[in-house]
Protein backbone atom coordinates (compact mmCIF):
# COMPACT_ATOMS: atom_id res chain seq x y z
CA UNK A 1 0.00 0.00 0.00
CA UNK A 2 2.88 2.36 0.78
CA UNK A 3 4.35 1.76 -2.69
CA UNK A 4 1.01 2.56 -4.29
CA UNK A 5 0.71 5.78 -2.28
CA UNK A 6 4.24 6.83 -3.26
CA UNK A 7 3.54 6.10 -6.91
CA UNK A 8 0.28 8.03 -6.79
CA UNK A 9 2.02 11.03 -5.22
CA UNK A 10 4.74 10.95 -7.85
CA UNK A 11 2.20 10.80 -10.68
CA UNK A 12 0.17 13.58 -9.10
CA UNK A 13 3.17 15.92 -8.92
CA UNK A 14 4.33 14.98 -12.44
CA UNK A 15 0.88 15.49 -13.92
CA UNK A 16 0.48 18.83 -12.19
CA UNK A 17 3.85 20.10 -13.44
CA UNK A 18 3.18 18.95 -17.01
CA UNK A 19 -0.29 20.49 -17.07
CA UNK A 20 0.94 23.82 -15.65
CA UNK A 21 3.78 23.93 -18.17
CA UNK A 22 1.43 23.46 -21.11
CA UNK A 23 -1.14 25.94 -19.80
CA UNK A 24 1.46 28.65 -19.24
CA UNK A 25 3.05 28.08 -22.65
CA UNK A 26 0.62 30.64 -24.08
CA UNK A 27 2.27 33.27 -21.89
CA UNK A 28 5.64 32.38 -23.40
CA UNK A 29 4.19 32.76 -26.91
CA UNK A 30 2.85 36.23 -26.11
CA UNK A 31 6.14 37.60 -24.80
CA UNK A 32 8.18 35.95 -27.57
CA UNK A 33 10.71 33.93 -25.54
CA UNK A 34 11.38 30.19 -25.98
CA UNK A 35 8.79 28.10 -24.21
CA UNK A 36 11.53 25.91 -22.71
CA UNK A 37 12.52 28.83 -20.49
CA UNK A 38 9.08 28.71 -18.89
CA UNK A 39 9.45 24.97 -18.30
CA UNK A 40 12.82 25.59 -16.61
CA UNK A 41 11.31 28.24 -14.34
CA UNK A 42 8.43 25.97 -13.32
CA UNK A 43 10.96 23.23 -12.54
CA UNK A 44 12.98 25.66 -10.40
CA UNK A 45 9.86 26.78 -8.52
CA UNK A 46 8.99 23.15 -7.82
CA UNK A 47 12.55 22.29 -6.74
CA UNK A 48 14.20 22.02 -3.34
CA UNK A 49 14.63 25.79 -2.96
CA UNK A 50 11.29 26.67 -4.54
CA UNK A 51 7.73 26.67 -3.30
CA UNK A 52 7.31 23.00 -4.26
CA UNK A 53 10.18 21.79 -2.10
CA UNK A 54 10.88 18.72 -4.28
CA UNK A 55 14.35 17.45 -3.39
CA UNK A 56 16.03 16.35 -6.63
CA UNK A 57 19.73 16.25 -7.49
CA UNK A 58 20.09 13.09 -9.58
CA UNK A 59 22.40 14.14 -12.43
CA UNK A 60 22.72 10.62 -13.80
CA UNK A 61 18.96 10.17 -14.17
CA UNK A 62 18.72 13.65 -15.69
CA UNK A 63 21.38 12.78 -18.26
CA UNK A 64 19.60 9.58 -19.27
CA UNK A 65 16.13 11.08 -19.53
CA UNK A 66 17.54 14.15 -21.28
CA UNK A 67 19.22 11.94 -23.87
CA UNK A 68 15.94 10.08 -24.42
CA UNK A 69 14.12 13.38 -24.94
CA UNK A 70 16.74 14.56 -27.44
CA UNK A 71 16.28 11.34 -29.42
CA UNK A 72 12.54 12.03 -29.68
CA UNK A 73 13.12 15.67 -30.66
CA UNK A 74 15.75 14.93 -33.32
CA UNK A 75 13.74 12.08 -34.86
CA UNK A 76 10.71 14.34 -35.16
CA UNK A 77 12.90 17.05 -36.72
CA UNK A 78 14.17 14.56 -39.28
CA UNK A 79 10.65 13.46 -40.17
CA UNK A 80 9.87 17.06 -41.17
CA UNK A 81 13.03 17.73 -43.24
CA UNK A 82 12.93 17.29 -47.01
CA UNK A 83 15.83 15.60 -48.79
CA UNK A 84 16.15 18.51 -51.22
CA UNK A 85 16.56 20.99 -48.37
CA UNK A 86 19.02 18.64 -46.68
CA UNK A 87 21.27 18.58 -49.76
CA UNK A 88 21.27 22.38 -50.06
CA UNK A 89 22.11 23.03 -46.41
CA UNK A 90 24.45 20.10 -45.70
CA UNK A 91 27.93 21.55 -46.31
CA UNK A 92 27.40 24.89 -44.55
CA UNK A 93 25.92 22.98 -41.63
CA UNK A 94 28.89 20.59 -41.48
CA UNK A 95 31.36 23.49 -41.32
CA UNK A 96 29.28 25.26 -38.65
CA UNK A 97 28.99 22.02 -36.68
CA UNK A 98 32.76 21.39 -36.62
CA UNK A 99 34.83 24.52 -37.20
CA UNK A 100 32.08 26.73 -35.79
CA UNK A 101 31.85 24.71 -32.58
CA UNK A 102 35.65 24.82 -32.12
CA UNK A 103 35.80 28.59 -32.71
CA UNK A 104 32.91 29.22 -30.32
CA UNK A 105 34.48 27.05 -27.63
CA UNK A 106 37.84 28.80 -28.04
CA UNK A 107 36.44 32.34 -27.85
CA UNK A 108 34.22 31.59 -24.85
CA UNK A 109 37.08 29.71 -23.18
CA UNK A 110 39.38 32.69 -23.70
CA UNK A 111 36.81 35.00 -22.13
CA UNK A 112 36.38 32.67 -19.16
CA UNK A 113 40.16 32.60 -18.69
CA UNK A 114 40.24 36.41 -18.59
CA UNK A 115 37.55 36.21 -15.89
CA UNK A 116 39.83 34.14 -13.67
CA UNK A 117 39.37 30.52 -14.80
CA UNK A 118 42.35 28.25 -15.36
CA UNK A 119 42.77 27.32 -19.02
CA UNK A 120 41.37 23.77 -18.92
CA UNK A 121 38.19 24.60 -16.93
CA UNK A 122 37.72 27.70 -19.12
CA UNK A 123 37.90 25.70 -22.34
CA UNK A 124 35.63 23.03 -20.83
CA UNK A 125 33.01 25.70 -20.17
CA UNK A 126 33.41 26.93 -23.76
CA UNK A 127 32.99 23.41 -25.15
CA UNK A 128 29.83 22.80 -23.13
CA UNK A 129 28.03 25.91 -24.43
CA UNK A 130 29.31 25.56 -28.01
CA UNK A 131 26.41 23.55 -29.48
CA UNK A 132 23.16 25.10 -30.71
CA UNK A 133 19.57 23.94 -30.43
CA UNK A 134 17.46 24.66 -33.50
CA UNK A 135 14.40 23.18 -31.78
CA UNK A 136 14.41 26.27 -29.56
CA UNK A 137 14.47 28.57 -32.60
CA UNK A 138 11.61 26.77 -34.29
CA UNK A 139 9.52 26.72 -31.11
CA UNK A 140 9.80 30.52 -30.96
CA UNK A 141 8.95 30.89 -34.65
CA UNK A 142 6.13 28.39 -34.40
CA UNK A 143 4.61 30.26 -31.47
CA UNK A 144 4.69 33.46 -33.53
CA UNK A 145 3.28 31.76 -36.64
CA UNK A 146 6.42 32.38 -38.73
CA UNK A 147 8.42 30.01 -40.91
CA UNK A 148 11.97 30.67 -42.06
CA UNK A 149 13.06 30.50 -45.68
CA UNK A 150 14.10 26.98 -46.56
CA UNK A 151 17.91 27.35 -46.75
CA UNK A 152 18.14 29.26 -43.45
CA UNK A 153 15.77 26.91 -41.63
CA UNK A 154 17.45 23.77 -42.91
CA UNK A 155 20.96 25.06 -42.16
CA UNK A 156 19.93 25.81 -38.56
CA UNK A 157 18.27 22.45 -38.08
CA UNK A 158 21.09 20.46 -39.70
CA UNK A 159 23.67 22.32 -37.65
CA UNK A 160 21.91 21.33 -34.43
CA UNK A 161 21.83 17.69 -35.51
CA UNK A 162 25.47 17.69 -36.63
CA UNK A 163 27.18 19.75 -33.92
CA UNK A 164 26.48 17.44 -30.99
CA UNK A 165 29.36 15.01 -31.79
CA UNK A 166 31.94 17.83 -31.78
CA UNK A 167 30.58 19.31 -28.55
CA UNK A 168 30.43 15.90 -26.85
CA UNK A 169 33.97 14.95 -27.90
CA UNK A 170 35.42 18.28 -26.76
CA UNK A 171 33.51 18.11 -23.46
CA UNK A 172 34.66 14.57 -22.68
CA UNK A 173 38.28 15.31 -23.63
CA UNK A 174 38.43 18.52 -21.59
CA UNK A 175 36.69 16.89 -18.61
CA UNK A 176 39.49 14.31 -18.61
CA UNK A 177 42.04 17.12 -18.83
CA UNK A 178 40.54 18.92 -15.83
CA UNK A 179 40.68 15.71 -13.79
CA UNK A 180 44.21 14.70 -14.88
CA UNK A 181 45.54 18.29 -15.10
CA UNK A 182 46.97 17.53 -18.55
CA UNK A 183 46.11 19.08 -21.93
CA UNK A 184 43.97 16.92 -24.24
CA UNK A 185 45.53 14.91 -27.04
CA UNK A 186 45.03 16.72 -30.38
CA UNK A 187 44.21 13.35 -31.97
CA UNK A 188 40.83 13.47 -30.25
CA UNK A 189 39.61 15.73 -33.09
CA UNK A 190 40.12 12.84 -35.52
CA UNK A 191 37.16 11.14 -33.88
CA UNK A 192 34.78 13.83 -35.13
CA UNK A 193 34.70 12.86 -38.84
CA UNK A 194 34.67 9.19 -37.84
CA UNK A 195 31.63 9.68 -35.57
CA UNK A 196 29.83 11.65 -38.25
CA UNK A 197 30.57 9.01 -40.88
CA UNK A 198 29.44 6.08 -38.72
CA UNK A 199 26.37 7.93 -37.49
CA UNK A 200 25.33 9.10 -40.95
CA UNK A 201 25.80 5.69 -42.57
CA UNK A 202 23.98 3.70 -39.89
CA UNK A 203 21.22 6.29 -39.61
CA UNK A 204 20.62 6.12 -43.35
CA UNK A 205 20.71 2.32 -43.20
CA UNK A 206 18.14 2.11 -40.40
CA UNK A 207 15.95 4.66 -42.18
CA UNK A 208 16.02 2.83 -45.51
CA UNK A 209 15.34 -0.53 -43.90
CA UNK A 210 12.52 0.92 -41.83
CA UNK A 211 10.95 2.64 -44.83
CA UNK A 212 11.05 -0.59 -46.85
CA UNK A 213 9.42 -2.56 -44.03
CA UNK A 214 6.74 0.10 -43.52
CA UNK A 215 5.80 -0.08 -47.21
CA UNK A 216 5.38 -3.85 -47.24
CA UNK A 217 4.27 -4.65 -43.72
CA UNK A 218 0.53 -4.72 -43.03
CA UNK A 219 0.08 -4.26 -39.29
CA UNK A 220 -3.25 -5.22 -37.66
CA UNK A 221 -3.83 -1.77 -36.09
CA UNK A 222 -3.05 1.82 -37.07
CA UNK A 223 -1.60 2.53 -33.62
CA UNK A 224 1.20 0.00 -34.17
CA UNK A 225 2.83 2.05 -36.94
CA UNK A 226 4.10 4.85 -34.66
CA UNK A 227 5.20 2.22 -32.14
CA UNK A 228 7.31 0.65 -34.88
CA UNK A 229 8.85 3.98 -35.93
CA UNK A 230 9.58 4.78 -32.26
CA UNK A 231 11.50 1.51 -32.08
CA UNK A 232 13.42 2.53 -35.21
CA UNK A 233 14.35 5.85 -33.56
CA UNK A 234 15.78 4.06 -30.52
CA UNK A 235 17.61 1.58 -32.76
CA UNK A 236 19.06 4.41 -34.87
CA UNK A 237 20.46 6.07 -31.76
CA UNK A 238 21.67 3.01 -29.87
CA UNK A 239 23.45 1.09 -32.64
CA UNK A 240 25.90 3.79 -33.82
CA UNK A 241 26.48 5.01 -30.27
CA UNK A 242 27.69 1.55 -29.26
CA UNK A 243 29.90 1.48 -32.37
CA UNK A 244 31.58 4.85 -31.57
CA UNK A 245 29.38 6.80 -33.95
CA UNK A 246 27.11 9.79 -33.45
CA UNK A 247 23.74 8.51 -32.32
CA UNK A 248 22.26 12.02 -32.41
CA UNK A 249 23.14 12.44 -36.07
CA UNK A 250 21.97 8.91 -36.87
CA UNK A 251 18.52 9.36 -35.36
CA UNK A 252 18.05 12.63 -37.26
CA UNK A 253 19.11 11.01 -40.57
CA UNK A 254 16.90 7.98 -39.94
CA UNK A 255 13.89 10.23 -39.28
CA UNK A 256 14.56 12.20 -42.46
CA UNK A 257 14.85 9.07 -44.64
CA UNK A 258 11.65 7.62 -43.19
CA UNK A 259 9.79 10.93 -43.38
CA UNK A 260 10.57 11.32 -47.08
CA UNK A 261 9.12 7.90 -47.86
CA UNK A 262 5.58 6.82 -48.65
CA UNK A 263 3.97 4.38 -46.23
CA UNK A 264 0.54 3.78 -44.63
CA UNK A 265 -0.70 6.25 -42.00
CA UNK A 266 2.15 8.65 -42.66
CA UNK A 267 0.25 11.59 -41.18
CA UNK A 268 -0.73 9.69 -38.03
CA UNK A 269 2.89 8.69 -37.48
CA UNK A 270 3.99 12.32 -37.90
CA UNK A 271 1.40 13.52 -35.37
CA UNK A 272 2.49 10.90 -32.85
CA UNK A 273 6.15 11.89 -33.07
CA UNK A 274 5.30 15.59 -32.85
CA UNK A 275 3.46 14.89 -29.59
CA UNK A 276 6.28 12.64 -28.34
CA UNK A 277 8.86 15.34 -29.08
CA UNK A 278 6.86 17.94 -27.16
CA UNK A 279 6.37 15.56 -24.25
CA UNK A 280 10.10 14.87 -24.18
CA UNK A 281 10.92 18.57 -24.36
CA UNK A 282 8.57 19.53 -21.52
CA UNK A 283 9.71 16.67 -19.28
CA UNK A 284 13.39 17.32 -19.94
CA UNK A 285 13.32 21.02 -19.12
CA UNK A 286 11.15 20.53 -16.04
CA UNK A 287 13.66 17.98 -14.76
CA UNK A 288 16.64 20.20 -15.55
CA UNK A 289 14.88 23.03 -13.71
CA UNK A 290 14.55 20.78 -10.66
CA UNK A 291 18.35 20.36 -10.67
CA UNK A 292 18.91 24.10 -10.28
CA UNK A 293 19.53 25.71 -6.89
CA UNK A 294 18.69 29.43 -7.13
CA UNK A 295 21.08 30.32 -4.29
CA UNK A 296 23.99 28.86 -6.27
CA UNK A 297 22.83 30.60 -9.46
CA UNK A 298 22.87 34.00 -7.72
CA UNK A 299 26.45 33.38 -6.61
CA UNK A 300 27.68 33.03 -10.22
CA UNK A 301 25.18 35.33 -11.94
CA UNK A 302 27.70 38.09 -12.70
CA UNK A 303 30.23 35.75 -14.29
CA UNK A 304 27.48 33.90 -16.15
CA UNK A 305 26.14 37.19 -17.50
CA UNK A 306 29.58 38.18 -18.82
CA UNK A 307 30.17 34.81 -20.48
CA UNK A 308 26.66 34.80 -21.97
CA UNK A 309 27.20 38.24 -23.49
CA UNK A 310 30.51 37.13 -25.04
CA UNK A 311 28.82 34.05 -26.50
CA UNK A 312 25.90 36.04 -27.93
CA UNK A 313 27.66 39.11 -29.28
CA UNK A 314 31.18 37.85 -30.08
CA UNK A 315 31.73 34.09 -30.23
CA UNK A 316 28.67 32.95 -32.19
CA UNK A 317 28.65 35.80 -34.78
CA UNK A 318 32.40 35.45 -35.35
CA UNK A 319 32.18 31.67 -35.80
CA UNK A 320 29.28 31.97 -38.26
CA UNK A 321 30.99 34.72 -40.26
CA UNK A 322 34.21 32.69 -40.65
CA UNK A 323 32.41 29.43 -41.47
CA UNK A 324 30.05 30.86 -44.09
CA UNK A 325 32.62 32.93 -45.99
CA UNK A 326 33.33 30.13 -48.54
CA UNK A 327 29.60 29.64 -49.23
CA UNK A 328 28.84 33.30 -50.09
CA UNK A 329 25.78 33.63 -47.92
CA UNK A 330 24.15 37.09 -48.18
CA UNK A 331 25.01 39.39 -45.28
CA UNK A 332 21.48 39.32 -43.89
CA UNK A 333 21.43 35.51 -43.77
CA UNK A 334 24.85 35.41 -42.11
CA UNK A 335 23.73 38.02 -39.58
CA UNK A 336 20.57 36.04 -38.76
CA UNK A 337 22.42 32.73 -38.34
CA UNK A 338 24.96 34.46 -36.12
CA UNK A 339 22.24 35.96 -33.95
CA UNK A 340 19.89 32.99 -33.48
CA UNK A 341 22.29 30.19 -32.57
CA UNK A 342 20.25 29.55 -29.43
CA UNK A 343 21.31 27.22 -26.65
CA UNK A 344 18.84 24.82 -25.07
CA UNK A 345 18.94 21.39 -23.48
CA UNK A 346 22.21 20.08 -24.93
CA UNK A 347 24.58 22.42 -23.02
CA UNK A 348 22.78 21.73 -19.73
CA UNK A 349 22.99 17.99 -20.34
CA UNK A 350 26.67 18.28 -21.32
CA UNK A 351 27.26 20.18 -18.08
CA UNK A 352 26.33 17.01 -16.18
CA UNK A 353 29.40 15.22 -17.65
CA UNK A 354 31.99 16.87 -15.36
CA UNK A 355 29.60 16.53 -12.39
CA UNK A 356 29.25 12.78 -12.96
CA UNK A 357 33.03 12.50 -13.47
CA UNK A 358 33.72 14.26 -10.17
CA UNK A 359 35.77 17.10 -11.72
CA UNK A 360 36.78 20.00 -9.50
CA UNK A 361 34.40 22.95 -9.77
CA UNK A 362 31.87 20.90 -11.76
CA UNK A 363 28.83 22.20 -9.90
CA UNK A 364 29.94 25.79 -10.47
CA UNK A 365 30.34 25.01 -14.18
CA UNK A 366 26.81 23.56 -14.26
CA UNK A 367 25.40 26.72 -12.64
CA UNK A 368 27.30 28.96 -15.07
CA UNK A 369 26.00 26.99 -18.06
CA UNK A 370 22.46 27.40 -16.76
CA UNK A 371 22.98 31.18 -16.53
CA UNK A 372 24.36 31.30 -20.08
CA UNK A 373 21.42 29.29 -21.50
CA UNK A 374 18.84 31.50 -19.75
CA UNK A 375 20.51 34.72 -20.93
CA UNK A 376 20.78 33.33 -24.45
CA UNK A 377 17.07 32.53 -24.42
CA UNK A 378 16.14 36.03 -23.26
CA UNK A 379 18.35 38.16 -25.51
CA UNK A 380 18.47 36.52 -28.96
CA UNK A 381 15.52 34.27 -28.11
CA UNK A 382 13.18 37.15 -27.49
CA UNK A 383 13.99 38.76 -30.85
CA UNK A 384 14.09 35.78 -33.25
CA UNK A 385 10.74 36.53 -34.89
CA UNK A 386 11.52 40.27 -35.06
CA UNK A 387 14.93 39.60 -36.64
CA UNK A 388 13.45 37.21 -39.22
CA UNK A 389 10.90 39.83 -40.30
CA UNK A 390 13.41 42.68 -40.21
CA UNK A 391 15.89 40.82 -42.42
CA UNK A 392 13.23 39.55 -44.83
CA UNK A 393 13.84 35.87 -44.14
CA UNK A 394 10.26 34.77 -43.49
CA UNK A 395 8.87 32.23 -45.95
CA UNK A 396 5.39 32.78 -47.44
Amino acid sequence: MADLTTTASLLLVTGLLLALSVLFSRTSARIGVPVFLLFLVIGMLAGSEGIGGIAFEDYRLSFRLGTLALVLILFDGGLNTSLAAFRRGLWPAIVLATVGVAVTAGVVGGAAHLLGFAWMPALLLGAIVSSTDAAVVFSVLGASGLKLQERIGTTLELESGLNDPMAVILTLALTGSVISNRPPDARVLLHVPLELLIGGALGAGVGLAGRLILRRLKLPAEGLYPVFTLGLAFLAFGLPTLLSGSGFLAVYIAGMVIGNGDFPYHRSVARFHDAAAWCGQVTMFLMLGLLVFPSRILAVAGTGLAIGLVLTFVARPLAVFLCLLPFRFPARETAFLGWVGLRGAVPIILATFPVLAGADGAHRTFDLVFCVVVLNALVPGGTVAWAARRLGLVAP
